[in-house]
């Protein structure tokens, strides 16, 4: 029996097929896996996750421009990953292959659309270019993309991250680290937290989930302890405009807490947190570290004792 009529050969061959685009040949090569072991784990798994993206991958035959058809592909990563938090077990290899098939698909899409350049101005288009080029391992590619878009949207938490990502991915973390601050910054509830690929990120990302934050909350309290553990560390001198800016974003969120009674957003704190932290770091860049950075850090330590301690250490 050759390794190919073997249950692991098989499986193999299924992943080699997706990495080369093939979905057929994968589907056929893991039902034929599935015939020799029917209560195989991995082969049961590969198949319902494949299963799931060719019926939605399907789904894009109804849309008419390539761009649509492609961006209609990688809108279902979430419901996808709803799909898979049905599922006890996980298994790496499977869902880097799946990766590697779907963001292909999707690229050919864009690919169409970029022809032969004429479309290379179009921010959304080469953020979704970047996303895909990153998704099937092409970094070099997915940088160029990725720093032309964010050219044109200097303050788009979506692109940031995609960008930091992609440089922590290539071995640039402090550019990685600056870009993630910032991304946070814009507006963390536009970051997929869940298409990050780097150590960087998911390490942190795993280590504040621990703490019990899950969410929406989850992306507001990472900034906070990005900070606190040296890993958001890079930072800026802000420009008058960002911190006029800045300013009147802790003004509107002190107002909003103070007026909320016992109803409180659990998004405010955390958010609120981030933004002194932001402030007092520009009084340590511009040495002006008297009355106002002693009054941040007390509203600091008010919201919250235990953050004001580790930030003071």
């Amino acid at each position: 029996m050759s390794s190919e009529d073997t249950v692991g050969g098989l499986i193999q061959k299924a992943y080699d097929k997706l990495n080369a685009v093939d979905s057929e040949g994968a589907l056929d090569a893991l039902e034929k896996a599935l015939g020799i072991d029917f209560d195989h784990q991995e082969v049961k798994y590969g198949l319902k996750c494949l299963t799931w993206w060719l019926d939605h991958i399907k789904r894009a035959g109804d849309f008419r421009e390539p761009y649509d058809k492609g961006a209609f592909i990688l809108s279902q990563w979430k419901p996808y990953y709803s799909f898979l938090d049905r599922f006890d077990g996980h298994f790496s290899v499977c869902q880097f292959a799946i990766r590697r098939y779907v963001f292909s698909a999707a690229l050919h899409y864009f690919s169409d659309v970029l022809g032969d350049g004429a479309n290379e101005h179009d921010p959304d288009l080469l953020l979704l270019v970047g996303r895909c080029c990153k998704g099937i391992g092409n970094y070099g590619e997915s940088l160029k993309y990725l720093e032309q878009a964010a050219r044109f949207k200097r303050e788009d938490a979506e692109t940031l991250a995609e960008l930091a990502d992609v440089n922590a991915l290539v071995g640039e973390n402090r550019a990685a680290k600056a870009l993630f601050r910032e991304a946070f910054f814009a507006d963390c509830q536009k970051i997929d937290l869940r298409s990050m690929e780097s150590e960087l990120i998911i390490r942190l990302r795993d280590r504040v989930e621990e703490m019990g934050y899950t969410g929406p909350e989850l992306a507001e309290w990472i900034p906070v302890y990005g900070s606190l553990w040296g890993v958001f560390s890079v930072k800026r001198e802000l420009k008058q405009s960002e911190l006029s800016r800045l300013r009147q974003s802790i003004f509107a969120l002190e107002n909003e807490i103070s007026h909320s009674g016992g109803d409180l957003n659990p998004l405010l704190k955390p958010r609120l947190i981030n933004r002194y932290f932001w402030l007092v770091d520009h009084y340590e860049h511009t040495g002006e570290e008297g009355d106002a950075a002693e009054d941040t850090m007390r509203k600091i330590r008010i919201i919250d004792e235990s953050i004001y301690q580790w930030y003071t250490r």
